[in-house]
């Protein structure tokens, strides 16, 4: 009994970090701008490439981080040298702009 309540017990603790760190379905995405919980991904990309002008986006994603909606952006500039740009996607604070390694 006791091995079957820790099983439970793990499976909640990893539901409950699943929930708290996620990605936003792309189908949710457009509900969260026209609520004007999130800024439009276009603009917060815009803000991402101009942090490294001439760059590429390479890939980008809208995570919910503990209830705080981030949008994270890589980019490849004309050097081939890859970044990470995180955004605050409510607001558009640069909240990360490091070089991947």
């Amino acid at each position: 009994m006791k091995t079957l309540t820790a099983l439970f017990a793990a499976a909640a603790l990893a539901v409950g970090a699943n929930v708290a760190l996620a990605d936003v379905p792309a189908h949710e995405i457009s509900a969260l701008e026209k609520a004007g919980t999130v800024q439009s991904l276009q603009k917060l990309a815009d803000v991402a490439k101009a942090k490294h002008p001439g760059a590429t986006i390479t890939d980008s994603e809208l995570e919910n981080e503990y209830g705080r909606y981030i949008f994270k952006v890589e980019l490849r500039d004309a050097q081939n040298v890859e970044w990470d740009v995180d955004l605050d996607a409510k607001t558009g604070e640069v909240l990360k702009d490091k070089q991947d390694t």
